[in-house]
């Protein structure tokens, strides 16, 4: 089952989002970054909690070793329905 994944990052500023994006890996469907500079969020769609999980296991470490804090843990919820275009 596909879930989505929001990361609430602290101060997220576009110089620090652009210089640490990389490629989304195997298993996230769409990745969006969005709000304002010095605030911005993202949010990803994975096609299963198991693929998530096997990346969070190596973002969370190298958030960290970017200087990127998140405020709290990411919301993880089930997609009832995805309608693309």
């Amino acid at each position: 089952m596909s879930i989505v994944v929001r990361y609430h990052a602290k101060a997220l500023t576009a110089e620090e989002y652009d210089r640490n994006v990389v490629k989304p890996p195997p298993g996230c469907d769409y990745h969006v970054c969005f709000g304002q500079d010095g605030n911005l969020l993202v949010s990803e769609v994975w096609d299963s909690r198991a693929e998530w999980e096997a990346f969070a296991a190596e973002l969370m470490p190298a958030l960290t070793n970017a200087g990127i804090e998140l405020s709290g843990p990411p919301d993880v919820f089930e997609v009832h329905n995805i309608i693309k275009r």
